[in-house]
Order: C-alpha cells, then sequence, then structure tokens
C-alpha cells in the first residue's frame, strides 16, 4: 500500500536511512517538514510496516525526486517501484516535464533501477555528495 508521508513515519523512514548510507542522510526535522506538507512524500507499507519511502517537489516544470530508499529486506519486490510510479503520476497530474534526481556515481544498483525505468543520464555534478566525497550523476525521465 501506498500512502502519503504522516508524522508516525518519520521513525521508520529514519531507520530505512540509517540502512541506506547511499542515500541522502536528512535529519529528523526535515522528515517532519514532509509530513506537514512542505514536500510530498509516500511510504510504502508492507504487513503493517513501513518498508520505503520517496519524497519529491515541484519545481516550475520539473518533479524532482529528493530522497528514496526501500528497506533492504524489501528491497527487489517492487517496493520501490510502486513508489516511483506513484511519484511520477504525481508528476504527471501536476504537469510536470520531467522527473530529475541525482545518485551517487557507485551505486550501480541505483543506476540499474533508472535505467531499467527508462531515466537518461544528462549531467555529472562534481564532488556532490559527502561522506564520502563523491559524482552525482543527474538523471531525468520525459513525462510528457
Amino acid at each position: 500500500m501506498i500512502r502519503a508521508i504522516e508524522p508516525r513515519d518519520v521513525e521508520a523512514i529514519l531507520e530505512i536511512q540509517a540502512a541506506s548510507p547511499e542515500i541522502a542522510q536528512w535529519t529528523t526535522r526535515d522528515y517532519a517538514r514532509v509530513a506537514h506538507g512542505e514536500m510530498t512524500g509516500w511510504v510504502a507499507e508492507e504487513r503493517g510496516r513501513v518498508a520505503g519511502f520517496l519524497i519529491a517537489r515541484q519545481v516550475v516544470g520539473d518533479l524532482e525526486i529528493l530522497n528514496f530508499a526501500v528497506r533492504p529486506d524489501s528491497r527487489r519486490c517492487g517496493t520501490g517501484t510502486a513508489l516511483l510510479r506513484e511519484a511520477i503520476d504525481w508528476g504527471r497530474s501536476v504537469r510536470a516535464d520531467r522527473a530529475l534526481l541525482e545518485v551517487r556515481t557507485s551505486n550501480l544498483a541505483a543506476l540499474q533501477f533508472y535505467e531499467r525505468r527508462d531515466f537518461q543520464a544528462m549531467g555529472r555534478r562534481t564532488r556532490y555528495y559527502t561522506a564520502p566525497v563523491e559524482d552525482a550523476l543527474v538523471l531525468t525521465l520525459r513525462l510528457s
């Protein structure tokens, strides 16, 4: 089940983030802002627990995916695909022209995931990530 992030989800999202060092490491306050509507976000709930989350926002004509992770024991089961589909459907509903995101150059699993969903590399952001310092690939998907 995919649903909007609620304040009660923040602790579970932080647990998923802790198990996903390759994603952006946000604070409790950042996720609370999402839960209170400052950004758009969804969780995938499986058997009564949060299995994954995706946070996005609309910036001009773009759907920008800001943070996205799935609990390690729920990966490769369709959870990430369902979350991404929800975000893309939302992006189309707000008339975004494209989806846009950054991913660590070393995150081969994520790069393969996005490639299978027709995302294309459109650029590189040098030294974009810290801990460790690493470049980001900018990926995009046409929505219109």
